[in-house]
């Protein structure tokens, strides 16, 4: 049954089709400092970096949502959202973004709702009206040791803390969408029920063609919005075939015992 299945999406490059922080750092003309400062600074130090800057420029946290609502999102994968969430899935994000850009994007296209948790970066505007972005994991405590991951995040060890999150409640298979290297971690995490959905010529497809062997789950590549939501329709369609012919036959089972 649908309702037996989690879906996580990353978020940059695969709901949305492109990058949340290229696009605020373009449009808000941060590019040049940028490029100074980015090999100077971790990611999450350099972004908050960029946000301290926005805020003595008198740029608000108003003028940078304003910025986020016109990032598109494919009509393909809005629909696939509403559908998937109609059904009873239940949809997560892991996202090496943050909380502010996810959720305005989400909010803004209307399909925020859709999404039970987002585990990403989180965010918080100070007394003084400036944007804060700090990294998910504290860097100040115990690392989390994952050498495949980024220090701020590792997408893996998230994904273990959902499996043992929905056990209880019998949501025991997984859909996973990304495109990036952090999102081979959580893809490796996967088992034999499960699905992981790289988007072709982008690093997870690298990572997995590499050395396919190393996935148990079943492996979809998708390059555009509409391939992602016919194969995810698709996927979700033949679960429920699947669960029905074996709760067909566990119950022909007991009737003849």
């Amino acid at each position: 049954m649908a309702g037996n299945t989690v879906l996580v999406f990353d978020f940059d490059r695969t709901i949305i089709d492109g990058d949340s922080d290229d696009r605020v750092l373009t449009e808000m003309g941060l590019t040049c400092l940028f490029n100074k400062l980015r090999y100077n600074l971790p990611w999450n130090s350099l972004m908050d970096r960029m946000m301290m800057e926005l805020h003595s420029q008198g740029k608000t946290v108003e003028d940078i949502t304003e910025c986020l609502k016109g990032t598109p999102l494919d009509k393909h994968i809005i629909a696939a959202i509403k559908a998937l969430h109609a059904l009873g899935c239940e949809l997560r994000i892991i996202s090496d973004a943050n909380q502010l850009y996810i959720e305005t994007i989400l909010e803004h296209h209307g399909v925020l709702g859709c999404f039970s948790q987002i585990d990403t970066n989180p965010t918080f505007v100070d007394e003084e009206g400036r944007l804060r972005i700090f990294p998910f994991h504290d860097l100040s405590s115990t690392p989390h040791g994952c050498k495949l991951c980024p220090p701020n995040m590792c997408k893996g060890l998230v994904i273990d803390q959902i499996k043992a999150s929905v056990s209880d409640s019998g949501k025991k298979r997984f859909i996973y969408l990304g495109d990036g290297s952090g999102d081979y971690c959580p893809s490796l995490k996967l088992g034999e029920s499960d699905f992981v959905m790289p988007r072709k010529k982008y690093p997870l497809w690298k990572h997995i063609c590499g050395n396919p062997m190393l996935i148990k789950a079943k492996v979809h590549e998708w390059s555009t919005g509409e391939e992602q939501e016919r194969i995810l329709l698709h996927l979700i369609d033949t679960i429920a075939i699947q669960d029905n012919v074996k709760s067909a036959n566990a119950s022909q089972s007991n009737s003849s015992d």
